[in-house]
């Protein structure tokens, strides 16, 4: 169910021979990132249960879900980097149908991540799924 965009950093993924390379590369994602317009870092789109500041403002046009987001660490802005490209595109019920646990699982990121940056990932996810249900 991956987007072709997800598929990629997979493939990047299966390049590189250490979790720090694909540490990096994450960050690098996140960092070529657009940052989030400030006017949409207010509370709704603020996601609790992070580390970090987080926000992802979510839309849904002419059916397909797209989100951005952003953070203050540039670790948490990869991660957003990473859930857009295995997201964005998807039709709504496709979002919820997507087993993101696995799908991230698919590049080792479940064992590299603190245990604060992977409920902060939950969260991020989370929020995700519900604002995808809350529209279909």
């Amino acid at each position: 169910m991956a987007t072709a965009a997800f598929e990629e950093i997979v493939e990047d993924f299966e390049f590189m021979e250490d979790w720090e390379d694909r540490y990096r590369h994450v960050i690098d994602l996140g960092k070529a990132m657009r940052p989030l317009d400030d006017a949409l870092k207010v509370p709704a789109t603020k996601v609790d249960g992070c580390a970090s500041q987080v926000w992802l403002h979510a839309t849904v046009e002419d059916g397909e879900f797209r989100f951005d987001g952003d953070s203050d660490a540039m670790i948490v802005r990869g991660l957003i980097a990473v859930l857009r490209c295995l997201y964005n595109g998807l039709g709504l019920k496709d979002v919820v149908a997507v087993d993101a646990r696995a799908e991230l699982g698919r590049l080792g990121l479940n064992e590299h991540l603190s245990s604060q940056r992977s409920n902060g990932l939950r969260s991020m996810i989370e929020r995700i799924r519900e604002t995808a249900m809350a529209q279909a």
